[in-house]
């Protein structure tokens, strides 16, 4: 099990940069073989730091047990009826992890789905989930969307959106390179996306957004395929979806250009060890200091909860960012801390 584990973290920290994707490098993201991240200080950890870190995990020396935590992570199981009959309203309802149902104009829009019982390369070993989904798939509102920020596969499951697109016949909009990959999985609408990029859904208008992180799914893919984050704009309302980054110049920039957010959906989990996490994923404060840069007007935390994926203790992460909310001055009001499964119509 614990080879298993270490295979699936390789796989999506992989060290490889080789691919074949033909890209002209006409924007500064871009590269030869792939993407990368703009912060010239950013660190690629490799898989040496990998096994440093892995190492300590398995020596028990920093080792998370959720059931050290019970009762730490209510869960409210949504019937969806309400959602079924939204129309009109604006609402955010948290499924778990990254996974998010956002209503906006009648339309449904669903982030990085997984109800899968494991996000890893096969489905009898890697991270566990340890509470359900908040709202079972069947009794979803139909869903017209579905938003990918970056192909991990705690982020991007395939074997939820294959039920979705069973389901719903969904859109799917993704970062540059995912598409072949998504069609020959069986989906059939799908959509690429490079930075800044915008497209219109629905009378929706979706933009994709710079995000400091990485992508790959196995042991020679890192860095072929683009990551992000998305503003969804409907007639009065926008809410951002942040997916999985680290701290960066980038929350200002998109803040700057889509002003008035009402919604920032943002990640607070997976940030233990900072030596190794902070490339690629913000710790709670970041992530309040990434709310202030949107300027939006509300805060919704996710990636949290739902896999064990780092080491920061389980029921740090909530305190944590209320804590830098009253560093910041920030009226804790404005932070819409959701059950799993809790929806909240705006």
């Amino acid at each position: 099990m614990r080879i298993i584990f270490l295979l699936f973290l390789f796989s999506i920290l992989c060290i490889s940069n080789g691919c074949s994707t033909d890209n002209t490098m006409t924007k500064p993201h871009h590269t030869k073989s792939g993407y990368k991240n703009l912060n010239p200080d950013f660190k690629d950890h490799g898989f040496t730091d990998l096994l440093k870190w892995v190492s300590g995990r398995f020596r028990n020396e920093h080792s998370i047990d959720p059931e050290d935590y019970p009762g730490a992570f209510p869960v409210l199981d949504n019937s969806g009826e309400e959602l079924r009959k939204n129309q009109t309203k604006l609402s955010v309802t948290w499924v778990g992890h990254a996974t998010a149902l956002i209503q906006i104009d009648g339309v449904n829009i669903l982030t990085d789905p997984i109800w899968s019982e494991r996000c890893s390369p096969v489905s009898f070993a890697g991270p566990k989930r340890y509470t359900p989904p908040g709202i079972k798939m069947e009794n979803l509102p139909k869903i017209h969307l579905v938003l990918i920020s970056h192909n991990h596969y705690d982020h991007m499951d395939l074997s939820s959106l294959q039920e979705l697109e069973k389901r719903f016949q969904p859109k799917f909009l993704v970062g540059l390179g995912n598409k072949e990959f998504l069609l020959n999985e069986g989906l059939k609408d799908v959509e690429e996306m490079d930075w800044w990029d915008e497209t219109k859904i629905s009378g929706i208008q979706i933009a994709f957004t710079p995000t400091q992180h990485f992508s790959g799914r196995g042991l020679t893919d890192k860095f072929q395929t683009l990551w992000g984050s998305f503003v969804v704009s409907g007639k009065k309302e926008k809410v951002y979806f942040a997916g999985d980054t680290a701290y960066y110049t980038h929350f200002r920039e998109i803040g700057a250009k889509f002003k008035d957010i009402d919604v920032a959906i943002l990640p607070v989990g997976a940030f233990e060890p900072r030596w190794f996490m902070s490339s690629v994923h913000v710790d709670p404060a970041q992530s309040v200091q990434s709310f202030a840069d949107l300027n939006a007007k509300y805060m919704i935390p996710i990636h949290y909860g739902t896999f064990v994926l780092s080491d920061e203790k389980l029921d740090s992460v909530i305190p944590e960012t209320k804590s830098a909310f009253r560093d910041l001055n920030i009226d804790l009001k404005r932070l819409i801390d959701l059950k799993i499964g809790e929806s909240r119509f705006f």
